[in-house]
This record gives C-alpha cells, structure tokens and sequence, in this order.
C-alpha cells in the first residue's frame, strides 16, 4: 500500500541532509564538552557554534539558549524555574495559562498549585481558542509570576497574538512564556523583536532528530534549576551533552527558516483545499480552530455522530496517517480539553481529526485524501 503521512505535527522523519551532518559526531567527534583534553576542546566548540548559529537565526544571544531534551522539558524549565524562583523571592505565585495550551505546560501549572501551592489563571479564549487581549489585561496582577500561551496551537492550529500578549505581560510586570514548538517550524521568528522572556521549541517538529529542543531565555531572569549536577546549561539543566541531537537541532532549523517561504506557499495551498472542500463535501463537519489565522500546515476537524478514533482507524486502513487531536491523545477515548474549551458539546468534540502536512506531501495525495476521507466518514456514519 502507498501510505501517505499526514501527521507532521506529531512529529517529521528527520532530513537527509540533517542526518548527515549529525553522523560524524556519533563516531569521529564524539568527545564531552566539559573534558579539557582534545577530543573535549573539539566538541565544546561545535556546541558553542551551534549556539552562535540558533542565536543569528532566530536573533537572540547565544547565551541565551539552553539546550534540552525535548519541547516538554523546555515548557518545563521555563515555568517551574522561573515561577518557584519568582514565589521565593519575590512572593509572586500566581501562573496565568489559557485553557487550550499542551498538556506540558497544563500539568506543569497543575504540579505547581498542587505541590507548591501557587495559583492558576484560565484566561478567556473566543470559538478559535485564541487569547482575549482584555481579559488578560485585567487578570494580570502584582502577584502574577508568568503568563505562559501557547503561540500555534498544536490541536487546532490557531495562532495566538504572541507580540501582544508579551507588550501586555512587561507593562504589567510579569514574565512571558511561549510554547512554540509548532510555531518555530512554519512561522518567522524574532526574539529580540516580539520581545519574548522564555521560548521553547524542539527539533523534531521541523524535520531534527527527536529526543533534542531548545529553551531560549532572557538571561535577566531568575531560575531554579530543572535537572541538577553538573554546570552544563548554565547550571540550569545538568547532565552531558547530546552533541549529535544539539547538530541536528541547528541543520535542522536552518534549513526550516532558509525554505519556509516556498515550503509554507505549497503547504497553505493544501491546507485550503482540505479546509474548503470538507465542509462543503460532509455535512455535520466543522472546522475547529481559527480558519485564516492558523498554522500554514494544519487543517482540523469535527463530525457529527462519528467517533474520532474510529476515523482514525479507518483512515489508517486505507493507507493515511491522521490524528484524532494532539499526540497526546491519540487512542484516548474521551472529548478533547481542548475542544471542550472551545464550547464544544462532548458528544461533538469525541468526532475530531487533526490533519497536518508537510514537505512530502502532494496534491494528487490531499485529492485522494479528502475521497477518502467523504467516504469513510460516511460509512461509519451508517455503522
């Protein structure tokens, strides 16, 4: 069967042309950073290179980046350190989150209240899962330690007012954290510009290797330390280096920013194909997140009295690879959180499909996609 992949946002097969720079540092330049001897020096300075380059393509600081092990770990350092630092010196203790952000960053808000009894804000968000501006003016108080919001959506693609919501934070006095894990693969990218306090991302999303990311941090910021040990990642994340990963990470986003012009214009042109001709062709479907402002590669749904799951499947068998909402929630039968925010009834948020492209994909795939799809929809609507 010639399967077709149409769940980029889960995760990318890693580029040729990425791997191939990784391969000598698994076998010829495979020294710590931290050694003294030669083989150290040689790994030390591609990792302090590859930070140079991350730092002049998204226009940072090269110290300012700290590696990690995944998009989570970042979302991770980012909101517990900086909010338990917050809450002991400063007595700030309260996290303002949006009720649709990746499970990340909610369950991390959640291990704070619980264990470390600061306060979680749900900010409101309009029928697109974006953030009202208003309501995060008025929440935003003395007490707030961060606001955390995710910049594209990874359920339901919308893209959130990311430079706005960081002017809001600083005249505020509050910190502002982005999860853009989606965002860094598909939209332009300027730190010093959106004046971003924390920024998390990770390589397998734009076509790295998994198992490697990046938290991008305003070195003025005050931080408890997330992995401790060694001093690798000013103290802030100890353990060695994934000097392959970290290689991998930076070929990787170079080439997602140097082609992300001509790859999103292919990849939009797909998306408003399945965005227009789904709804006009299965009645009882609807397109959950914002229609226009959203992620150039994603496309998603709901449908009357089908279960997502069971589309998932069904489309499977047919030689296509969806998702019923985030990776998360693959096989999980219960309505997503997320959709259930939107204000969508239970009944109708169980029959989702995210469907997300990438630079594999054609138009003659997305054609007998959407066939597919029509007919599937109706069989198990008759089921």
């Amino acid at each position: 069967m010639d399967r077709v992949y149409l769940d980029y946002a889960a995760t990318t097969p890693v580029d040729p042309r990425v791997l191939q720079e990784m391969l000598p540092y698994f076998t010829e330049n495979f020294g710590n950073p931290l050694s003294s001897h030669y083989f150290g020096q040689r790994a030390e300075g591609i990792l302090e290179d590859c930070r140079y380059r991350i730092a002049k393509l998204l226009n940072t600081e090269s110290e300012a980046i700290l590696f990690t092990a995944s998009g989570s770990e970042g979302d991770n350092l980012a909101i517990r350190g900086t909010v338990i630092a917050a809450k002991k010196d400063y007595g700030k203790d309260t996290i303002l989150i949006s009720p649709v952000e990746h499970p990340a960053v909610m369950n991390t808000a959640k291990q704070l209240r619980d264990v470390y009894d600061c306060k979680i804000i749900e900010l409101r968000i309009d029928e697109y899962g974006q953030i009202n501006l208003d309501d995060l003016r008025e929440k935003i108080n003395e007490k707030t330690a961060l606001v955390s919001i995710i910049f594209g959506n990874n359920e339901i693609g919308t893209i959130n007012p990311v430079d706005e919501i960081a002017k809001i934070c600083h005249e505020k006095g509050a910190l502002f954290h982005t999860d853009a894990v989606q965002a860094c693969a598909h939209l332009p990218i300027d730190i010093k510009k959106s004046d971003f306090d924390l920024f998390s991302f990770a390589a397998h999303k734009f076509y790295g290797p998994k198992g490697v990311g990046a938290l991008i941090r305003n070195r003025s910021i005050q931080m408890v330390a997330h992995t401790t040990g060694g001093k690798q990642e000013h103290k802030l994340r100890s353990g060695t280096h994934n000097i392959p990963g970290i290689v991998g990470l930076t070929k990787a986003l170079e080439l997602s920013i140097n082609e992300q012009e001509s790859e999103n214009k292919k990849l939009i042109h797909m998306r408003d194909k399945i965005l227009s001709v789904v709804p006009d062709e299965i009645p009882g479907s609807y397109i959950t997140g914002n229609p226009t402002n959203r992620l150039p590669n994603h496309a998603s749904f709901v449908f009357e009295g089908i279960n997502g799951n069971d589309l998932v499947i069904m489309l499977d068998m047919a030689g296509f690879a969806c998702s019923s909402g985030s990776a998360c929630k693959v096989g999980d039968p219960k309505p997503s959180k997320v959709l259930l925010a939107l204000g969508l009834k239970p009944e109708m948020a169980i029959g989702s499909l995210r469907v997300t492209l990438g630079k594999e994909n054609t138009e003659a795939q997305i054609d007998r996609f959407i066939d597919v799809l029509i007919d599937s929809v109706r069989k198990l609507r008759k089921i």
